[in-house]
């Protein structure tokens, strides 16, 4: 698709003191304890909460069946008495859901979503079939630990309806340059298990940020080598880097992507605070933004919420 062509995405309504969050698991089981100090979190930020009861169940390594967790999570967004919805973790699941989420309701009943690991799945879901904006950002179990750097960004993206931008903490230019483009963002390890799909996304003329955790150096390089076998970078307008936790080096990870991708001839930036490190700042999935390596930032063209 031609990005130019592409529609304007649906904005979500900003959340505000006294709105109701639904919660849902839609991947795997959670800790409890976890997840009740992610609770706290949220009703300090004047946050009404619906848990339904059934997100506690366990199915082996998910949160009960596959039908299941996607009927909670259709039936919160056809809710109109909840005003957006936050996953309660990631883990592994997310993928099995797909073909059984109601594109039509959830493209009527837009709302603010907010997860990210396995999640990465869903957010590019509401983007490419339901055309509405998303949110990579803390899940209800990390937002129990988190610093108040990740909880003041969670809160303000969902909050404030003005344009948001993105500062590279720790800049590290791998291939410099402008890129201007629909914003993607997510998991690296889920963008490589979408590929070959249905659901695979299409980031011709996007930005795409990518992180992960826990895998080892030759796998980064597997999976980047096979999504550019497989076209998946074709087109790309630009690259940013996240958190690579438990990867090994920086260095390591910044030498993998310059060897694979650095011949794309497009801005590669890394060192944004976004994915499984201390710090995860809420980004909008979806909107146009603008890479641009000298700065060392990530800058939306308009405002993620109305």
């Amino acid at each position: 698709m031609n990005p130019q062509s592409q529609p304007e995405p649906v904005l979500p309504p900003a959340l505000k003191p006294g709105d109701t969050l639904g919660i849902v698991a839609p991947s795997s089981p959670f800790d409890r304890e976890s997840f009740e100090a992610g609770i706290r979190v949220l009703e300090s930020m004047n946050f009404n909460l619906v848990i339904p009861q059934s997100i506690f169940d366990q199915n082996g390594y998910l949160a009960g069946s596959d039908q299941h967790r996607a009927d909670v999570l259709n039936r919160l967004f056809a809710d109109p008495d909840i005003d957006g919805i936050i996953c309660a973790r990631g883990g592994y699941g997310a993928m099995r859901i797909l073909p059984l989420l109601d594109i039509d309701t959830i493209f009527h009943h837009p709302k603010v979503f907010v997860g990210f690991s396995d999640i990465t799945v869903l957010l590019d879901f509401l983007v490419q079939r339901c055309r509405m904006v998303a949110f990579h950002g803390p899940t209800v179990t990390t937002l129990g630990k988190a610093d108040p750097s990740t909880r003041d960004r969670f809160l303000l993206a969902l909050s404030t309806p003005e344009p948001l931008s993105l500062c590279a903490s720790a800049s590290r230019v791998i291939h410099s340059g402008i890129g201007v483009g629909r914003f993607f963002c997510g998991n690296l390890t889920l963008f490589g298990h979408l590929t070959g799909t249905p659901f695979q996304p299409d980031l011709n003329g996007g930005i795409l940020l990518i992180e992960d955790r826990g895998e080892a150096a030759y796998r980064i390089d597997r999976m980047l080598t096979q999504m550019r076998m497989a076209g998946c970078f074709d087109g790309l307008a630009g690259l940013a880097l996240g958190t690579f936790t438990g990867c090994g080096s920086a260095e390591t990870v910044h030498r993998i992507v310059a060897d694979r991708l650095g011949g794309l001839n497009l801005p590669i930036l890394a060192g944004f605070d976004v994915g499984h490190g201390a710090v995860n700042m809420t980004l909008p999935v979806g909107l146009p933004v603008r890479l641009d390596t000298d700065s060392g930032r990530l800058t939306f063209a308009g405002p993620a919420v109305r």
